[in-house]
């Protein structure tokens, strides 16, 4: 591994002090900070029944017809990296978030924005991956915009995309819905995006390459639906990583949330480089992983099903929803020891999406 300590060093900010009067970065980690500025500006200037959810996406009632509706903009850094780019990212992460209502991701819109001095083959390799991942997720682009910046007043590409899909009528997914006894499963192991990010922007080698595990994932919905309606909820752990998404549903659902350490599935390589690092693989990113809460009737089919789909083999039941006094993810470690696992803090990594 090449020696950038002196870049690395800048990375982490695990306790920042509280931001009143400008954005941080942290703001954008998906943790602590995000969840502070959604609900001191965002929520009370737009509060309405279906924003207040706070999942991935707004369902709504359309003359009859229940629609998935959801919005993203990416500005991952650098543009390209191991497993996929900006283009094919924009069309994972917003198929996912439609997929995590249960919906079938049916269109999509996309707006580039545009720093003046970018490469015409650079722009034209992203359209070309975006076009190829929404093929093979079946998806349509029916709409869009381009707008170009000065140069110094982007970063060479940001890519904004909003997705609509259709919700079956039996089926209610949200994140408030978790309840005492309900399983905690995990579509595979953890850190990869993250990690693959942090290599390539920061010119770090390893014995084994860890690639993004970027993915589009409506079809492991599907096939976990098919085999029990009796999920709860559904998240893909992007920003902020696993411990970030369930402290979110503890604190929506009113639970507790008990991890199991030696269950939650890390390629040995992800994991070496987190220590090498000093990151927790538990808040690092990821593109193409799911975590369900379950019913603990249907954990077992359910887990089956993941475990047949090609972006599920190596799922887990990593955890359980307990009762408490106050919502709060805790993890027994391979000591046997417990520890409390918080939501991020600042941002480990910003702009990995």
């Amino acid at each position: 591994m090449t020696d950038n300590s002196n870049s690395l060093a800048q990375l982490t900010c695990p306790a920042p002090h509280p931001a009143k009067d400008t954005i941080v970065l942290g703001h954008g980690s998906g943790g602590r900070l995000s969840a502070e500025l959604m609900r001191s500006i965002f929520l009370p200037a737009f509060a309405n029944p279906v924003l207040s959810r706070l999942d991935d996406q707004a369902t709504i009632l359309v003359k009859g017809a229940r629609l998935a509706f959801t919005t993203d903009s990416f500005v991952v850094k650098p543009l390209f990296f191991p497993g996929g780019n900006i283009g094919s990212l924009a069309v994972h992460g917003t198929v996912n978030d439609l997929a995590m209502g249960g919906a079938k991701p049916l269109f999509l819109s996309v707006a580039f924005i545009i720093e003046e001095g970018l490469s015409m083959e650079v722009l034209r390799r992203v359209v070309h991956s975006l076009r190829d991942a929404a093929r093979d997720a079946g998806v349509e682009i029916v709409t869009g915009d381009t707008k170009v910046v000065e140069k110094g007043s982007g970063d060479e590409l940001f890519i904004n995309t909003s997705g609509i899909g259709l919700v079956p009528d039996d089926l209610e997914l949200s994140a408030n819905r978790a309840r005492p006894g309900d399983k905690i499963l995990l579509s595979g192991s953890i850190g990869e995006h993250g990690i693959a990010i942090l290599a390539q922007r920061e010119g770090l080698e390893f014995e084994c390459p860890i690639v993004s595990d970027s993915a589009a994932l409506h079809t492991l919905v599907a096939a976990m639906l098919d085999a029990s309606h009796e999920i709860r909820v559904l998240r893909d752990p992007t920003r902020g990583g696993v411990s970030s998404t369930l402290n979110e549903i503890a604190e929506q659902s009113r639970v507790g949330i008990r991890l199991e350490e030696s269950a939650i599935p890390i390629r040995e390589e992800v994991r070496g480089a987190c220590e090498m690092l000093g990151l927790d693989p538990l808040y690092v990113a990821n593109e193409g992983k799911l975590i369900a809460v379950v019913a603990p009737q249907a954990a077992d089919a359910v887990l089956r099903a993941m475990r047949e789909h090609p972006l599920g083999r190596g799922a887990q039941i990593v955890g359980t929803v307990v009762e408490s006094d106050a919502p709060i993810v805790t993890i027994r470690t391979a000591l046997g020891t417990s520890r409390c696992v918080d939501m991020l803090a600042g941002d480990q990594l910003p702009r990995i999406c």
